[in-house]
């Protein structure tokens, strides 16, 4: 097995990406849950039920979404600084950092060939993630709606990534690869073996 370590560069952009996307990932949480335009306008509807004020339903949708796009504003931040470090993460294997390793070299073993599709998948589903929400945001209004849909969609791939990788990561730190999570976190640890 050879030593992988970890640069510095990579752990920056490594755990910057991860806090990002768990950033975006509250920000939808908290869109389809709590701050939900319809649960935000019941609240406000029952608050003003004990007053003399009312307002019609339309009106409440408007003020609901009024109330949590401060919240929203955050998702499309998070989404620039996602697409930066991502620009990041794509130009520096041409400078020796971060290399992507690809699934279909012979000498790999299964289990590496399978961990490097995973990646290339995912990578190619968060470019279209990513490019979907800056259609939305600056594209022509004709495809909003398209788009839309896609990028909606796109929150499947990545909690099943998620899931995939924290299990595969858990998984090597338990049997053949101890460490790589220290690794990851601190250059200082012993190299982990891959």
């Amino acid at each position: 097995m050879k030593i992988k370590k970890y640069s510095a560069v990579y752990r920056l952009i490594h755990w910057s990406i991860a806090i990002c996307m768990f950033l975006l990932l509250i920000t939808i949480f908290l869109r389809l849950t709590w701050m939900n335009k319809n649960n935000v306008a019941e609240i406000i509807q029952n608050y003003l039920s004990t007053t003399d004020q009312s307002l019609t339903q339309d009106q409440l949708i408007l003020l609901a979404k009024k109330i949590r796009q401060p919240m929203w504003d955050w998702h499309i931040y998070l989404g620039y600084v996602l697409t930066g470090l991502f620009g990041l993460r794509f130009i520096l294997p041409f400078f020796g950092e971060m290399k992507f390793q690809n699934p279909f070299k012979k000498e790999l073993l299964l289990k590496e060939k399978f961990q490097n599709f995973v990646y290339l998948v995912f990578y190619g589903c968060v470019v279209i993630s990513l490019s979907t929400g800056l259609l939305i945001k600056f594209g022509p209004s004709t495809i909003k709606m398209e788009m839309q849909n896609i990028h909606v969609h796109s929150i499947y791939y990545l909690v099943a990534f998620i899931i995939l990788y924290i299990s595969g990561v858990l998984w090597s730190e338990f049997t053949d690869q101890k460490g790589i999570i220290s690794k990851i976190v601190s250059a200082n640890k012993k190299a982990v073996k891959i």
